[in-house]
């Protein structure tokens, strides 16, 4: 799961989305210094991470792309997912993608205090470019697969990843749809069991 993924299944709660928007650049258990709000969002995103890492279904399309991209293969798949969750965001929301992307972006940036250096250094591209509204189309997917490749630390070839997308693309959307509603019972689950 990516941006959108993540910003979506956090539900409405800011502080919450924050979190979980951040978790990626927190390192460890070094958060003693959050609400307990955005703790909670961190730790959403990591449990988001453990759940989607280990399920069978994720792991088909990992599969496919590792003797291409190897340890980059999960990255793709998160990306991936975000496309078609944007693709058919209707199914899972009421309110439009753009007013969406627009309702988190503005979030996020009313806690830029709290932002570590990374993401703040990030979300002027992120905002200009409208990345979460252009998760839902091929052309926006390859502007972030080469951006991913650039930042990537080691040769990736993440950006010749659109290629595997577009010529398989029905089996992905397939693993995605079946994948999704399950993360979305599992934290179900998990709000219900905190709840009791």
């Amino acid at each position: 799961m990516n941006f959108l993924a993540h910003l979506y299944l956090s539900g409405d709660n800011p502080e919450v989305m924050t979190g979980n928007f951040i978790a990626d650049h927190v390192i460890g258990k070094h958060y003693d210094n959050f609400s307990p709000e955005i703790i909670k969002g961190i730790e959403l995103h990591r449990e988001i991470d453990r759940f989607t890492d280990s399920h069978p279904i994720v792991e088909e399309g990992k599969k496919r792309l590792r003797p291409i991209y190897h340890k980059y293969a999960p990255v793709i798949i998160d990306i991936f997912y975000d496309h078609f969750l944007a693709a058919n965001w209707n199914d899972y929301s009421p309110d439009p993608l753009k007013e969406y992307s627009a309702h988190c972006y503005k979030v996020v940036m009313e806690h830029h205090a709290i932002l570590p250096e990374g993401i703040k250094k990030m979300m002027p591209y992120m905002i200009d470019y409208d990345w979460l509204y252009n998760y839902s189309n091929l052309k926006g997917m390859e502007r972030v697969l080469t951006g991913m490749s650039r930042r990537a630390r080691f040769k990736s070839n993440m950006e010749l990843s659109i290629n595997d997308l577009e010529s398989d693309y029905d089996l992905y959307e397939d693993e995605f749809k079946r994948f999704f509603p399950e993360i979305i019972e599992h934290l179900k689950g998990l709000k219900n069991n905190q709840k009791s």
